[in-house]
């Protein structure tokens, strides 16, 4: 009898419980190769900002907002990292972004430049390449996507659709 009772408790508690988010389903992006992309590729990334306050606003920003924060950890001479910038512009992803991160983009130069910013989330060995993509719980300034944060480093092999589900796979 305890266990039936037992039983019935954990099912209502179970079934009460809110269900962990399941991710937002990514845009459909309106291209199907990164060649239809506008160009020029944009130089997205910012060789004078400060680096250390851009991340702690747009941290600030996210936390308010309730959304991820998203940090682009890359350079202009990447050619992956514009690619990158380029579809996310993209209206039908832009929407989505916007909607569910805050973004900053941070130059890390030659992978000599900001390198305190993965190294306060716990990267300290060198970038394994960029973009390097850093997805940030606010509240807890947790890492969500440790040891995925070089995914996007060939992006220039994926589809644009790709880089939109792999964006998707952390929203909640």
């Amino acid at each position: 009898m305890i266990r039936i009772v037992l039983a019935a408790a954990l099912l209502t508690l179970a079934l009460a419980a809110p269900a962990a988010a399941a991710p937002a389903a990514a845009p459909k992006v309106g291209i199907t190769s990164f060649a239809q992309l506008k160009t020029p590729l944009p130089y997205p990334y910012d060789e004078a900002a400060d680096a250390d306050a851009a991340v702690a606003k747009a941290k600030a920003r996210a936390k308010a907002s309730g959304k991820l924060l998203l940090i682009d950890l890359g350079g202009n001479w990447c050619g992956d990292c514009r690619i990158l910038t380029a579809t996310v512009d993209r209206p039908d992803l832009r929407a989505f972004v916007d909607r569910h991160y805050e973004t900053v983009l941070v130059d890390v130069g030659h992978f000599d430049k900001n390198l305190q910013i993965p190294a306060h989330y716990g990267i300290t060995e060198r970038l394994e390449g960029v973009p390097a993509l850093l997805v940030v719980d606010p509240k807890t300034d947790k890492l969500l996507d440790g040891g995925h944060v070089s995914a996007l480093q060939d992006a220039r092999h994926m589809t644009p659709q790709a880089l939109a589900d792999w964006l998707a796979q952390w929203t909640r």
